[in-house]
């Protein structure tokens, strides 16, 4: 039995078609006239009842689907270039299979492949499952190609809790000094914005002269301007500020950019033999320049500031991200006991009387 359902989203108006038939497995499919979804709908079970229906999972390749897929969301996600990559991967595990054929098995084993003997990390092996399940949820909600996701079945590898490598007082001391002292006169107030907003390194060198408000002192990173595709606000003071502050009164009237690199440079990578030369004469080993993230991010839980507050900062869209510095306030999670028994009517009598 055909059923079709009228469907409207800011792309317009579709028509998708549910066929469900005792004994044989249901049939889906979208299609933008309500003339054709009945015409399909007909044509369909007439060939179901008749023998002569092999379904749509069966007719439509894996290349087809990634191909779909790829053009439909090529303008809309930040993160397009590792898509790309992942979905050439995919392509060439599966090439012209159809999406019938390609099961969850076969997925688990592509993904096995993927980290086999280090090859990537399981880290990275999740990035591009994830990208695959985006993909056949893509043929699942909007074109009706399968019925369900067999990536649902594929049991992801689990990820260590992530490097926290922040600078120690007597590292930060050095590697001012070393900033300051370089000869690349981007490098320093680079270096200071990034440590006193947490921003991440693109967030940094992409930075323009109109996302600067002086007069509230705070740095709007607009929707679809960061990693995740959600704005936030960055504080904006101290020497970051001033330092900034100085640049405008100089800055390019041509140019918006508050870090302008040389033509052939791209982004971070004209600043990079400064930032190693810093890095090497103030002997700070293992640090790379986003642990400067992990720096602001450290020191502001090691002052107390909630989980809440440093993911709001941070642009964490969950805490489970910033629950990796938590381990830094143990002082803190005292004074929030002595708070809790205090409430309570339980504080200790000693610490009282001290």
């Amino acid at each position: 039995m055909a059923y079709i359902e009228k469907r409207t989203t800011k792309k317009g108006t579709s028509y998708r078609v549910q066929i469900r038939m005792k004994g044989h497995p249901p049939e889906n499919a979208s299609f933008d006239r309500l003339t054709d979804a009945k015409r399909w709908a007909a044509e369909t079970e007439a060939a179901i009842r008749q023998g002569k229906h092999f379904g749509i999972a069966r007719r439509r390749t894996f290349t087809e689907l990634a191909d779909k897929y790829e053009a439909a969301i090529t303008d809309h996600l930040k993160s397009m270039q590792a898509r790309t990559g992942h979905l050439a991967y995919w392509r060439e595990e599966f090439d012209a299979h159809s999406l019938e054929d390609v099961t969850s098995a076969l997925i688990a084993d592509a993904y096995a492949k993927l980290h086999k003997d280090g090859a990537r990390s399981v880290a990275t092996a999740n990035r591009y499952l994830a990208t695959l399940s985006a993909c056949f949820t893509f043929a699942v909600k909007e074109l009706g190609w399968i019925e369900r996701n067999p990536c649902a079945r594929v049991r992801k590898g689990k990820e260590s809790a992530g490097r926290v490598r922040y600078l120690t007082d007597d590292e930060r001391t050095r590697l001012i000094a070393a900033c300051k002292e370089s000869s690349n006169p981007l490098l320093y107030p680079a270096f200071v914005v990034a440590l006193s907003t947490g921003a991440r390194q693109g967030e940094v060198m992409n930075l323009r002269w109109p996302q600067v408000d002086f007069t509230r002192r705070t740095i709007l990173l607009r929707d679809g301007e960061t990693k995740n595709g959600a704005g936030r606000v960055l504080p904006l003071t101290g020497e970051a500020f001033d330092l900034l502050r100085d640049r405008a009164k100089v800055r390019d009237l041509k140019d918006d950019r508050v870090f302008p690199v040389p033509a052939e440079g791209r982004g971070f990578g004209s600043l990079r033999t400064a930032w190693l030369k810093a890095l090497d004469r103030a002997e700070v080993q293992d640090f790379r320049w986003h642990d400067l993230r992990h720096t602001a991010a450290s020191y502001l839980t090691m002052a107390g500031i909630g989980s809440m507050e440093v993911a709001k900062v941070l642009g964490h869209k969950t805490l489970a991200m910033t629950a990796r510095y938590s381990h830094l306030s143990p002082e803190r999670t005292v004074e929030l006991g002595d708070v809790l028994a205090q409430r309570l009517g339980l504080a200790s009598k000693k610490n009282t009387a001290a």
